[in-house]
């Protein structure tokens, strides 16, 4: 087991990694809606360099860290199998499973806007990038409380928080149609 700690280590930088991509994406998402927008040339010359700087991202960056983080995950279950008849693993690997759910709807968002094809709102994407946020919140209080009693706490202050997010989004968007944005 020497080296459970290099595992545990590799694990974590990759979650890190992987919720960097989620909380970066759904920006560019946001711009890219934005850019579609515009009038031409700003359209196409703003839409293609995002394009290009999703796909980096997505592909590069988001894909493969989610993959080693599971990857690693899957490897420290191997080593303490024990892990598992504990309540808190089992809503841990509950909102891994939102986690995944959340990345595989991203990657839809991604297909089509890399196909000029804008379904969504720049709102709704605004709103769709606190999506990881919710969950990375519950899972490193799940990982640090180790209770699944007490995570439930978290889950409140989760709520709260996303009250917070929801006024600070509403006051955000009154000020940016107040200034013509």
């Amino acid at each position: 087991m020497e080296y459970y700690n290099y595992i545990k280590s590799l694990h974590l930088i990759f979650v890190i990694t992987w919720f960097a991509g989620l909380f970066y994406i759904p920006r560019l998402f946001v711009y890219q809606i934005e850019a579609y927008h515009k009038p031409s040339p700003d359209k196409e010359i703003l839409g293609n360099q995002l394009k290009i700087m999703a796909k980096r991202l997505w592909y590069i960056i988001t894909w493969p860290s989610a993959i080693l983080a599971t990857i690693f995950a899957i490897w420290l279950l191997v080593l303490m199998p024990s892990w598992l008849q504990h309540s808190w693993m089992h809503v841990k690997l509950i909102f891994v499973v939102l986690l995944i759910i959340y990345h595989i709807k991203t990657q839809i968002y991604f297909i089509q806007l890399q196909n000029d094809v804008v379904k969504k709102t720049s709102s709704f994407m605004r709103l769709w990038n606190e999506g990881a946020t919710f969950i990375l919140f519950a899972v490193v209080f799940l990982v640090i409380l180790k209770s699944a009693i007490n995570w439930v706490f978290g889950v409140v202050g989760i709520l709260v928080l996303g009250i917070l997010l929801m006024l600070g989004f509403k006051l955000y968007k009154r000020i940016r149609e107040k200034n013509g944005e």
